[in-house]
């Protein structure tokens, strides 16, 4: 099966949305809805990506941005039937290098303590877990 990477446009919200809700651990919010991420992808044009199937099937996902200084991973999401191809380690792959294209050296990413295949996930990809952090948040 063919695989296509290309980066993520608002159309793509709807399949990216129902690939999201099926990925066991990955918590959504009002911060998700087509407006928001809308808002995203135009704020940080380049650094989110999506993988189609020979079909056109959305069957994975990454958002990708920066705040100037670090950047930051949401969403990372691969169809379950699709999942041990590599597709997740593309997608990451590919927003690092825009990232790292728009000088950025640093990025963070969120993974909920007991999301076990998330975590698996990160740790064999190389990424450092970090402790002695507090994550703070309010709505606005």
């Amino acid at each position: 099966m063919e695989l296509t990477y290309r980066e993520m446009v608002i159309a793509d919200y709807d399949e990216s949305h129902a690939l999201w809700l099926k990925t066991e651990g990955m918590v959504l919010s009002e911060a998700d809805s087509r407006e928001e991420i809308a808002g995203y992808l135009a704020r940080n044009p380049d650094c989110s990506f999506v993988c189609e199937d020979s079909g056109g099937q959305v069957v994975g996902t990454i958002l990708g941005g920066h705040d100037g200084r670090r950047g930051f991973i949401y969403h990372v999401a691969v169809s379950q039937d699709q999942r041990g191809k590599g597709i997740g380690g593309q997608l990451v792959k590919r927003s690092l290098d825009k990232l790292r294209e728009a000088g950025i050296q640093k990025c963070h990413l969120f993974v909920l303590e007991n999301n076990e295949i998330g975590n698996r996930f990160w740790a064999r990809s190389g990424w450092t877990r970090r402790s002695g952090i507090a994550l703070f948040s309010t709505d606005t």
